[in-house]
């Protein structure tokens, strides 16, 4: 077995009785969650999670609830564009692109030092919130299949629940259809 959640599991709490993380990335999402009044703190996982895949199975959760953070990059100004879905779809660009890029311009993919540089996070990683620098982002609608769902917290080993609905309240944005048709 060996993959799992260290400590004591899901607690409420405030800033002050937030623990103090391993990493200043993780601690940046921690002081965020706590600014927004979040009731649960980042917890870190025994084994790092850098899929979806691997978050799930640490959770021990289906793996549509994970809130994957995919980064794209727009071509026009060289934006980060970020994509909230959940662990079990795969993102459709042409959705992507047309939703946040005008008329002939393009999104590309982007690469891990575009990553690092925009969002402060490493792939595998990237949290929702607490960016050095604020991206473009949409939510899928799919997460609202779930009632709660996990999202990274700034580092592999780190994750933390949240509601869809807290989801889109914390970051402001849009929610859409931004997935791969599924066979259904």
């Amino acid at each position: 077995m060996g993959s799992g959640v260290m400590g004591a599991g899901l607690t409420s709490g405030s800033m002050s009785s937030f623990p103090a993380y391993p990493s200043p990335a993780i601690q940046r999402v921690a002081d965020r969650l706590a600014a927004l009044g979040h009731a649960h703190a980042p917890v870190m996982l025994d084994d790092a999670a850098r899929t979806a895949q691997q978050a799930a199975d640490a959770l021990g959760v289906a793996l549509g609830q994970i809130a994957k953070s995919i980064i794209f990059r727009r071509k026009s100004d060289e934006r980060a564009v970020l994509v909230i879905t959940s662990g079990d779809r795969r993102v459709d660009e042409k959705r992507v692109q047309a939703l946040v890029c005008g008329a002939g311009e393009k999104l590309g993919r982007a690469d891990a030092e575009f990553v690092k540089a925009q969002t402060g996070f490493s792939i595998g990683g990237v949290a929702p919130l607490a960016h050095a620098n604020e991206p473009v982002t949409l939510i899928d609608r799919e997460l609202f299949r779930f009632d709660v769902v996990w999202a990274a917290a700034g580092h592999p080993h780190a994750v933390f629940p949240l509601t869809p609905q807290e989801l889109e309240r914390y970051t402001g944005a849009p929610v859409h259809d931004v997935v791969q048709a599924t066979d259904a």
